[in-house]
């Protein structure tokens, strides 16, 4: 038996013997907490705030994304950009229609997956991933629920037709000439020189309200942010025009990813509140890419670290958790369960195991902690309905946000929004949004993931090495 195939049985071993168990808050729910000055955020999952689902019909828990966003677009009375990976809701394209009708400046830059009318599509030609949301768009169309798609429900229902019939200046990250960047994955709006609308949410059902057709689902748990900055909505402006080159027909000047050579971190304030921005991808050379940026931050906590995060696969970001724990740091981490138990998780590091890939293989920097954490687990969510936030606030005074989620293609090749924003104020929201989800989180090696631990153990047995 090889050395590293022991380590590997040994760190299942570890992990089986701390039974998975549920998180709690102790106090009661903080009341209405203040905001900084031009700054806004909502999140659809809380349990603060109710609103009518256009799925359903029925109140739910939760702010109404959709309507913070479409309230936003009738406020604008000169221009309005948009750069989002995915747009596929009905009323957030009208109001943006709405807006062109009374003469405002629309411009849009979307994921090329994304971009075409979903009633041009093919399901034969589509991945299982797509045909699942193909039929998802289908059902949210069909708004008299008889299974079957009128000439006017499809009309009605298909955002991306809608934006295309009224022509709707767009472009996708193929307009370099590519075949598409590593993914544009932006999710903000730049309203009139000074109103900036970014999160974690695409404006999608499924990431606001749930998929239609199951009751159940609220929709991937999400957050926005609202900026009122001349100085702000100027850095998102300056990377929506690398991206729009000369927009639709032009020449082919549309920068994405690598080629946008994009900027270090730059500084602003919104009222009191100190914001730095980076506007990933860099190269992997680069002295600073968006891991580092994130590493900095984690690496100056002194007393708490929360995260909330849908995708963790950065060996380097676990490493400094690893020696912040070692300094007394608390950690708590939530993760989206479908994510958390993938074999390049660094989640799985946090608790202490490591799970081969399907070769059998373990990364070779992976590294699990020596003593798991108890801070780490995974929300109770309805099926269907994913974490989707890209959040940590650290030391109760610092909030990490934006689109990036925390891996390496989100550093070096996606086209990605990444904020620190100094502010206690807004980092008592996210504190109370992280709490929230750890009420009632499933903690530590959940039967999901030891189940997957056992398949593995048994299907590799001691055929598992260092990739």
């Amino acid at each position: 038996m090889g050395r590293e195939t022991l380590k590997w049985i040994l760190l299942i071993i570890l992990g089986c013997t701390s039974c998975s168990k549920v998180g709690t808050v102790s106090g009661s729910t903080p009341g209405e907490l203040p905001v900084p000055d031009g700054i806004h955020v909502v999140f659809n999952h809380s349990d603060l705030t109710r609103y009518r689902s256009p799925l359903t019909d029925q109140w739910r828990n939760g702010d109404n994304l959709e309507e913070f966003i479409v309230n936003a677009i009738n406020e604008a009375q000169q221009e309005i950009l948009v750069a989002v990976q995915e747009l596929s809701l009905p009323g957030i394209a009208e109001a943006l229609v709405a807006a062109k009708q009374r003469g405002v400046s629309i411009k849009m830059v979307m994921e090329n997956t994304y971009s075409q009318p979903w009633g041009d599509l093919h399901e034969a030609d589509l991945s299982l991933d797509r045909r699942r949301q193909l039929t998802q768009l289908k059902k949210l169309a069909d708004r008299n629920g008889d299974n079957t798609l009128s000439v006017e429900e499809l009309r009605r229902g298909d955002a991306v037709a809608i934006l295309r019939r009224h022509q709707i200046p767009l472009i996708d990250d193929t307009e370099d000439g590519s075949k598409g960047s590593g993914l544009m994955h932006h999710k903000f709006l730049v309203i009139d020189g000074h109103i900036v609308i970014t999160g974690s949410a695409n404006f999608s059902s499924s990431g606001i309200h749930g998929d239609a057709g199951a009751r159940k689902t609220r929709g991937n748990v999400n957050h926005l942010l609202r900026f009122d900055s001349t100085e702000l909505a100027e850095l998102f402006k300056k990377e929506f025009l690398l991206m729009w080159g000369d927009g639709p027909g032009g020449a082919k000047d549309s920068r994405f990813g690598l080629a946008k050579n994009s900027s270090g971190i730059q500084v602003v304030r919104v009222g009191n509140t100190r914001i730095e921005v980076l506007f990933p991808p860099h190269d992997k050379h680069q002295k600073l890419n968006g891991l580092k940026f994130i590493g900095e931050q984690i690496s100056t906590s002194k007393k708490d670290i929360d995260m909330a995060l849908f995708v963790f696969s950065a060996q380097s970001l676990a490493n400094e958790l690893q020696e912040r724990v070692k300094h007394g740091v608390r950690v708590r981490l939530i993760a989206d369960p479908a994510f958390a138990s993938r074999s390049y998780s660094e989640v799985l590091d946090l608790l202490g195991v490591a799970l081969p890939d399907r070769f059998c293989k373990i990364e070779a920097a992976n590294k699990p902690f020596d003593s798991p954490l108890k801070g780490v687990g995974t929300p109770r969510l309805a099926r269907g309905d994913k974490l989707h936030h890209k959040f940590a606030v650290i030391d109760n005074k610092t909030v990490i946000t934006g689109s990036f989620n925390w891996s390496p293609s989100a550093a070096l090749t996606n086209d990605e929004t990444l904020l620190v924003i100094r502010s206690p104020k807004l980092a008592a929201h996210f504190t109370r949004e992280m709490n929230r989800m750890w009420r009632g989180a499933e903690l530590g090696i959940t039967p999901h993931i030891q189940h997957k631990l056992d398949r593995q153990k048994i299907r590799c047995g001691d055929g598992v090495e260092r990739g």
